[in-house]
């Protein structure tokens, strides 16, 4: 019977659980909605809790305390992808519930993953149910429940998994596309799969072998099902603040207070500060209300209106993030722009119209938090804008502005095209970071983007009776056609640009297609789109033979 866990304990479970769901990597990856080579679930969360597995083993931990933060700061650094994210933030409110603690009996463990899910939960502005949130939130109760009933670590652990599996199932009804595709989600499988490895560490079951993927291994993953909820930018009044604490009041109030006072809010707290954004329209009373907690460190007030009738763009929710010190370039300018992509065609593209750096990542691998951070240090800019190109890149990017000592402005572009096309939208000579964020944010609704790729498996999937090998036409990251020829393909997405009276159309052609072919393809377009202007570029992206921007 385990009564009181131990840091070192608590390492080697954080380790053994690692492994478990590094051995289940594929598997995740495998419950993609779309049959598509690039679910990406596995990938993200094995290596976000990699990073963990790489500080852990740098100390030997004297109490829990200290093995739970050193694993919070490491899958901060260490998030890739929405549910890499996820992963951070449960993990950070686990810490958060051990803070001072030299060892955990069973109740203190139940309690700090409660702990982990409110930390999660908070994060996101709609959370989305039928997800590893809901997964863990039922999960931590019933540890909770076990432990006021007298049960050890191991039997809050079996309760949580117990009840977690019965979640997991039921997540393919609550969730309308997992109910399509017939699968469960796969972020809650794999925090499943952590769990499970830490109780195998406690029952003494063997480690599974773990095998350590880096950035520079070319997985054929990205996931484009698994993302959160966004919100129309309506509020005028970008407000920022620091405040220090300088009483008892629960910050938790504070952010309930905000929650209808505007949109886009992100706070975060420490023992130390409350640091918070919103959009909103009556800046002064929120403003007033804050300085009920203490006296302002920083602020700022913007207008995002000011040259702007209207924002229509989309913003992710945004996820908080412990503060850490940095070394950032010297800014030689006052804005800088960063990008996103997998492929040297593409990369090139985006530093000819004006990108300071392009990040490696995208469809094929998720960079980190970190990864991002070490290109955000490469700009010399005093602001600098991250066009992430992937909806599963957002979150990670939006972390970075509570890390970095820079002004962070993550545009939410969530294909290569709505980048390139922010990017040739911007006014290098802007007076400001706010016209410019609003020239960028309005122009990504102009674009619509088609893919071709190939489907990785046989699937019966929203009606498309899909045969592994066939090819695959995804718009706007919906399965748009799937046929055994690509030409048919072609024409029917050239014939979607038709509908959608497009003026400009760009092909950018992958790394297997040649020249040759991707001049037929281009051909083809034209000749069924006489209208429109088109540009054939290489991309030599991975896995999509075409990404196809129509304007």
């Amino acid at each position: 019977m385990n009564n009181q866990l131990t840091g070192g304990q608590y390492k080697q479970m954080l380790l053994h659980g690692a492994a478990a769901i590094t051995a289940k990597k594929q598997p995740l990856n495998d419950l993609n909605v779309f049959p598509v080579p690039d679910g990406d679930t596995g990938t993200n969360m094995s290596m976000t809790i990699g990073a963990a597995v790489t500080e852990l083993n740098k100390i030997d931990p004297t109490t829990i305390d200290q093995a739970a933060a050193c694993t919070a700061s490491a899958l901060l650094r260490g998030a890739r992808g929405n549910s890499g994210v996820i992963l951070s933030l449960l993990f950070r409110g686990f810490a958060k519930g051990l803070k001072g603690c030299e060892t955990a009996d069973a109740a203190t463990f139940a309690t700090a993953m409660q702990e982990g899910v409110s930390a999660a939960y908070k994060a996101v502005m709609k959370p989305a149910e039928g997800t590893v949130l809901t997964v863990s939130r039922l999960a931590s109760k019933a540890a909770v429940d076990a432990a006021a009933e007298g049960a050890d670590i191991q039997g809050v652990l079996e309760a949580a998994i117990a009840q977690g599996h019965i979640t997991l199932a039921e997540t393919t009804d609550m969730n309308p596309v997992l109910k399509k595709a017939g699968v469960v989600d796969a972020g809650g499988q794999g925090y499943l799969y952590i769990i499970e490895g830490m109780l195998a560490h406690l029952n003494g079951e063997p480690m599974p072998e773990m095998t350590t993927v880096t950035d520079d291994e070319e997985e054929e993953s990205t996931n484009t099902f698994d993302q959160f909820a966004t919100e129309d930018i309506t509020f005028q009044y970008c407000t920022e603040f620091i405040v220090q604490r300088e009483n008892t009041k629960d910050p938790a109030t504070l952010q309930d207070w905000l929650m209808d006072k505007g949109d886009s809010l992100v706070l975060v707290d420490d023992e130390e500060i409350i640091k918070v954004h919103i959009h909103t329209n009556n800046p002064g009373m929120v403003l007033e209300k804050a300085m009920t907690f203490g006296s302002f460190v920083t602020l700022k007030v913007e207008n995002m209106k000011l040259q702007h009738s209207q924002i229509t763009s989309e913003t992710a929710p945004a996820a908080p993030a412990a503060p850490a010190e940095l070394a950032p370039a010297t800014p030689e300018k006052p804005y800088g722009f960063m990008a996103v992509c997998a492929g040297d065609g593409l990369a090139a593209l985006f530093t000819d119209l004006g990108c300071d750096h392009v990040v490696s990542g995208g469809q094929t691998m998720n960079p980190s938090t970190e990864s991002l951070l070490a290109g955000i240090d490469r700009v010399g800019a005093e602001t600098v804008f991250i066009l992430p190109n992937n909806s599963n890149i957002i979150m990670a990017a939006q972390q970075c502005d509570a890390i970095s000592d820079k002004n962070i402005v993550v545009i939410p572009s969530k294909s290569v095209p709505q980048g390139i096309t922010a990017m040739m939208n911007v006014d290098f000579e802007a007076p400001s970071a706010e016209d410019i964020t609003a020239v960028m944010n309005e122009s990504l609704s102009s674009v619509t983007t088609a893919q071709i790729t190939y489907a990785a498996r046989d699937s019966d999937f929203d009606g498309f009776d899909i045969k592994e090998g066939n090819y695959l036409a995804l718009k706007e990251n919906k399965l748009f056609g799937s046929d055994a020829d690509l030409d048919t393909l072609v024409r029917q997405l050239a014939e979607e640009a038709n509908t959608l009276d497009a003026s400009f159309i760009s092909v950018y052609y992958g790394e297997d297609v040649t020249e040759e072919q991707a001049t037929a393809t281009g051909a083809l377009i034209q000749e069924l789109c006489p209208d429109a202007e088109l540009a054939i570029l290489a991309g030599n992206q991975p896995v999509y033979y075409y990404i196809i921007s129509m304007e």
